[in-house]
């Protein structure tokens, strides 16, 4: 049976690394100042380099089911997304960070669904994201929402680390909530002024996060009529 990941290595040495040997290079002589922190889903559909145009070097990558962040108190154990956050911000300085969920997530229908009895690491995770789930039917609609609350709660939770706190409130760091359509090719990016998600094609800006300065009050209308159980 041929060895499809080898060739594929073999295809990188020979097709794709001449064309970057350079910036490689550069790379290591000078090291990674990569200027986004991109927390993604792990769902292969995600590909944070497409969506963006970004090269090697530009991009911190943080991938987890869901894209969820936990929480800096450590109230929930170790956790190697908490350290990523914690080493791009204050070893690698980036100067953005984005929250990437998208469309059709397994992890945010599994908030309405039974989580197998045998994965008990995954329904713990999903714990994470549960405020974001509605009391509703459980339709395309709902799931969508569901996506793009869960964004927003994690950029919320960003702000409870001091460290992006911080950098935030002074100007240095730009917290961005995506939500990917992957059917669509559009990023929606959310706006807090309007508390809700605009397309990339149509916004003013790539997205923005829960600031201090702005009112604190509920980010979107909980509950639509149009959801409410019958």
């Amino acid at each position: 049976m041929p060895d499809e990941l080898l060739e594929r290595l073999r295809r990188f040495k020979s097709d794709a690394f001449p064309r970057y040997e350079e910036t490689f290079r550069g790379l290591v002589d000078h090291g990674q100042q990569p200027t986004t922190l991109f927390i993604g889903c792990s769902d292969s559909r995600l590909v944070p380099y497409l969506l963006t145009g970004a090269g090697p070097g530009e991009l911190f990558l943080v991938r987890n089911v869901g894209a969820l962040v936990p929480p800096w108190d450590r109230s929930r154990g170790y956790h190697g997304t908490a350290a990523a956050i914690e080493f791009a911000v204050l070893n690698l300085n980036v100067r953005h960070i984005v929250v990437c969920g998208h469309s059709h997530c397994g992890a945010m229908r599994a908030l309405y669904d039974d989580v197998p009895a045998d994965a008990p690491n995954l329904r713990d995770w999903l714990d994470l994201a549960r405020e974001a789930a509605l009391p509703v039917q459980v339709t395309p609609e709902a799931l969508r929402r569901t996506e793009q609350r869960a964004v927003v709660l994690q950029l919320e939770r960003l702000m409870d680390y001091p460290m992006v706190r911080a950098r935030v409130e002074d100007g240095r760091i730009a917290l961005h909530g995506w939500h990917y359509v992957i059917e669509d090719g559009e990023v929606h990016v959310f706006d807090v002024k309007s508390g809700g998600f605009i397309p990339a094609s149509q916004s003013a800006h790539s997205g923005t996060g829960p600031y201090t300065m702005h009112d604190t009050g509920a980010l979107f209308n909980e509950i639509d009529d149009a959801f409410a159980p019958r």
